[in-house]
């Protein structure tokens, strides 16, 4: 009976521990409210982008990917950021959806440009670069390689 007591002690203290580190994860993701500015992007592919992901400026992190859809006219992916409403992105920001390593996942980068005209709530991002299909390139040089022996 002692040995129960225990048992469930112990079982308690764990779950309790889990529940904090599951707080803690929560609350340091960034996840939930999102208070900032929207903005849409339109790309030929989004591999490996996912809704959640990153969006860095300079390497810094100054929003969220909120959404993506495809536009059924077009055939392309739209992509919804939010960037914190402390920056205002020129109207010729380019947009650039870049690789954190090999392995590693996929995150949009912006790069402002100069105009003095700012885009506002919910416009789009007009200059885009899709996502790199890094086994393609690596299929095609394989490739190119056995046809010149």
């Amino acid at each position: 009976m002692k040995s129960n007591v225990v048992e469930t002690m112990m079982g308690a203290f764990v779950l309790l521990i889990t529940g904090g580190f599951l707080y803690f994860a929560f609350s340091n993701s960034g996840v939930g409210a999102v208070d900032g500015t929207t903005y849409l992007a339109s790309f030929d592919k989004v591999d490996g982008l996912a809704v959640g992901g990153e969006v860095k400026i300079s390497g810094i992190k100054v929003g969220t990917i909120t959404g993506q859809y495809l536009n059924e006219d077009t055939f392309s992916a739209i992509v919804e950021i939010n960037i914190s409403s402390s920056i205002e992105l020129p109207e010729d920001t380019f947009a650039k959806i870049t690789s954190e390593g090999l392995l590693g996942g996929n995150y949009l980068v912006l790069d402002p440009g100069g105009s003095d005209v700012m885009l506002k709530e919910g416009d789009e991002i007009t200059e885009t670069q899709g996502a790199v299909d890094f086994l393609g390139l690596l299929d095609k040089f394989a490739g190119s390689s056995e046809s010149e022996e």
